[in-house]
C-alpha cells in the first residue's frame, strides 16, 4: 500500500497515512478540523541497464575514406569537398646565418 503525505493547510499539522489506491482522499485534518492538502514530492527512481540514455542505442558511426570525424546530418556534398584543395602558399625560404 502507498503512504500518502498530507499537511493541514490552517494549523501546519503534517503526517503521513497508509491507504489503498482506491481509498478515498483525506480532507479533514485530524488535529484542528482544518483542510487538508496532499504534498507531493520526488520519488527516487533508478533506472539500472542498457536502454535508459539517447546514446545507448545509437550505432557507431563508420568512418568514410580515410576520414575519422563523423560526417554531420544534413550536410551536402558540395559543401565539402572529397579532395584536399591546393595549397596557394609560397614554400618558406631557409633564414639566412
Amino acid at each position: 500500500m502507498p503512504t500518502y503525505s498530507y499537511r493541514c493547510t490552517e494549523c501546519g499539522n503534517a503526517f503521513d497515512v497508509k491507504q489503498s489506491f482506491s481509498d478515498a482522499t483525506l480532507t479533514e485534518c485530524p488535529a484542528c478540523g482544518g483542510v487538508l492538502r496532499k504534498v507531493f514530492s520526488p520519488v527516487g527512481v533508478t533506472f539500472n541497464g542498457g536502454g535508459f540514455y539517447r546514446t545507448d542505442s545509437r550505432t557507431t558511426p563508420k568512418a568514410e575514406g580515410s576520414s575519422s570525424a563523423p560526417k554531420a546530418e544534413g550536410s551536402s556534398s558540395a559543401a565539402t569537398p572529397s579532395t584536399p584543395a591546393p595549397s596557394t602558399s609560397t614554400p618558406s625560404k631557409p633564414a639566412a646565418s
